[in-house]
């Protein structure tokens, strides 16, 4: 936790607002694209604006988690070959700062949600067990993708490449329903169940019992392949940095 909030700090050292920067610049997004957007998909901005901020903290959280993952270790050279500790540390701190940094994009929807109101309700814990299965899944994330990027330097460019294609490809600033028949490239999405559980109780509703279903086989499949390979190969990790 200390890492983590040292690594923010660093990030935004001498800046006058830090890490609020983030907030700012998703605030921007979020009002450019839902007016241009709700003009274009036909939907009242009072309905798309929550929709849309809440997609996109959902978002954020996930693609962070994945594309900073990559660099677990490999970021984290100087203090893997001087630093005497566990190496699941630095995946602690991937989760743990953008976990951080995620609580800051979250305003962006509180401030769409009290200008146009949001129904409240107990659905919003569901949100909140929702971005605990995110950062459990975050820190699998973190320990394999890390591993592998260790080894493999292209695996980075690769995993960035296939989250800037499935951030099209998930309902994002687009509806469910705008896709006719729900293709299997909606329903084998992984980001699109993930977004789903959070966003959902978010703006008041229930996520439907399959994306439930789908988020803890992943979990379960992939904690799994994790523990085999990082129990395997986690001794390699400092030779191979």
């Amino acid at each position: 936790m200390t890492i983590g909030l040292h690594t923010i700090r660093q990030t935004y050292r001498r800046s006058f607002i830090g890490p609020f920067w983030i907030t700012i610049s998703m605030g921007v997004m979020v009002a450019a694209i839902g007016v241009l957007y709700g003009q274009i998909f036909k939907i009242e901005v009072r309905e798309y604006l929550p929709y849309l901020a809440a997609g996109f903290f959902s978002w954020g959280l996930i693609s962070s988690l994945v594309n900073e993952g990559c660099q677990t270790f490999n970021g984290a050279e100087n203090l893997i070959k001087q630093l005497n500790a566990p190496l699941s540390t630095h995946a602690y701190r991937v989760v743990w700062s953008n976990f951080l940094t995620a609580m800051h994009t979250i305003w962006v929807f509180v401030a769409v949600a009290l200008v146009f109101p949001v129904a409240v309700g107990w659905s919003w814990l569901l949100a909140v067990l929702g971005i605990a299965l995110i950062l459990l899944n975050g820190l699998w994330v973190a320990l394999l993708l890390g591993l592998l990027s260790a080894r493999f330097r292209d695996i980075p460019m690769i995993v960035g490449s296939i989250v800037q294609v499935l951030f099209f490809m998930t309902p994002i600033f687009w509806q469910v329903d705008m896709l006719p028949g729900r293709s299997v490239l909606l329903d084998g999405n992984p980001f699109y169940h993930f977004v789903t559980v959070v966003r959902s109780p978010l703006l008041g509703q229930v996520p439907a019992f399959e994306h439930w279903i789908v988020i803890f086989g992943v979990t379960i499949v992939g904690w799994t392949l994790t523990l085999l390979a990082y129990t395997a190969y986690r001794w390699r990790i400092p030779y191979w940095v």
